[in-house]
Parts: C-alpha cells; sequence; structure tokens
C-alpha cells in the first residue's frame, strides 16, 4: 500500500509539474535558477539512532517556478537535481542477525567501516510562501523523487530509491538575487523493493542563492 501510495504521489507531482510548465503562459520573470548546499545528520532531532551514524553533504542545482500568486501568498513547483555524499558507519555490532544472512559477520565487518556513499537525487515538490515584509518571506517544502545510491548499508539496499522531504525555510530578496535558509527532515527508503529496507533519515541545514530571470 505505501509503495503504490509514494509512487503515485510522485508522479501526479511529476504530471502537476510538466502541466503547468506546458500549459501556462511562461514568465520569465517568475522563474529562479540557483545553487543549494546542505549538511544533514542523523544524530540531530527528532532523530538520533543509536546503532549508527549518517552524515550528508548536498549539492543541488534548485528550480523554482511562481504559477499562483496572492497579496501574501505564493506557490511554487520546485526542482532539485542534486549529487550528495554520506558518510555512513554501523555501530552497532549486533544489528545484523544470523537470520538476516549467511554471510551476516562478514556484513558485520563490512558496514562496521565509515563508508562514503556517493547519491544521485532527482527531487520534485511544492513550496507554499508567505510574504512578511518587503523581501522577506518564510516558506514550507514538500518534495518526493527518485535517488541511485551506489553502496549499500545495512539499512538499505544499493540501487534505487527515494528520496522525500519537508522543510520550512526563510527567504531574503535582494534586487534579482535570493537568499534561501532551510532546515528540513529526509526520508531514503526503497518502498520495500529489496532489502534491507530500514532507510535513512537526517535532519538537514540548507543554503540556497537563486537568481530571478
Amino acid at each position: 500500500m505505501k509503495q503504490k501510495f509514494v509512487i503515485h504521489f510522485f508522479v501526479t507531482l511529476l504530471f502537476s509539474f510538466f502541466s503547468i510548465v506546458g500549459h501556462a503562459q511562461l514568465k520569465k520573470e517568475n522563474l529562479k535558477l540557483g545553487l543549494t548546499y546542505g549538511a544533514g545528520s542523523q544524530n540531530k532531532y527528532p532523530f538520533n539512532a543509536a546503532d549508527y551514524t549518517h552524515e550528508v553533504d548536498f549539492y543541488k542545482i534548485q528550480i523554482n517556478y511562481r504559477f499562483k500568486d496572492y497579496r501574501k501568498w505564493a506557490f511554487e513547483i520546485n526542482l532539485e537535481p542534486s549529487y550528495n555524499v554520506a558518510e555512513h558507519q554501523l555501530l552497532n555490532k549486533y544489528y545484523i542477525k544470523p537470520s538476516d544472512a549467511d554471510n551476516y559477520q562478514e556484513l558485520t565487518e563490512l558496514y562496521m567501516q565509515k563508508r562514503t556513499i556517493n547519491e544521485l537525487v532527482l527531487n520534485c515538490g511544492f513550496i507554499a510562501r508567505y510574504k512578511l515584509i518587503n523581501g522577506l518571506s518564510t516558506f514550507a517544502i514538500v518534495s518526493l523523487g527518485p535517488m541511485h545510491s551506489d553502496k549499500a548499508t545495512e539499512r538499505l539496499a544499493k540501487g534505487f530509491a527515494f528520496s522525500d522531504i519537508f522543510g520550512l525555510g526563510l527567504s531574503y530578496e535582494l534586487e534579482k538575487l535570493q537568499f534561501d535558509f532551510r532546515y528540513s527532515v529526509r526520508h531514503t527508503s526503497n518502498l520495500e523493493m529489496k532489502q534491507p529496507n530500514g532507510g535513512h533519515n537526517t535532519t538537514n541545514a540548507e543554503f540556497s542563492v537563486l537568481f530571478k530571470l
């Protein structure tokens, strides 16, 4: 049920994104392009699992398009291709059990070493923005997208998975530049397509600089 729901939700996001882009008369001044750097950790509230450490750095291209604009509210579609570098290490040597795999001792030895994981991700989502005063606004973002990781961990199989993000942020606009700060939570999982599928959770801080066309 969860797998079907997430796939349906992601397809709906993509359909909405291309439907808005395809049918709206695009206004160049509503389009913003930018770069984002962020970092996340699983040992920050509301997470903090004792079994493992998981730290990640995000390098993103951000594409935002404002499709609805009211007096105080604005709504945007968001597309974020990203390259992420994660450092992962299993801490609990009893985490992998004999019932999990015949080579559980070999896997335990492998995963208890600190390892670097590379991720390619394409998140697509929506931003709801509330304008506070001239140039200053706050926003909420929800996004979902496919990702590919080049290594497995004791919590997530190598290869295809999904990246889910919810965040709150603050923006400041200065002429054609926009500076964003975002605090977010992220969950990755593969929807039981492969095992293991415990997934990774991180709390993240991100900073973006966007340019209005």
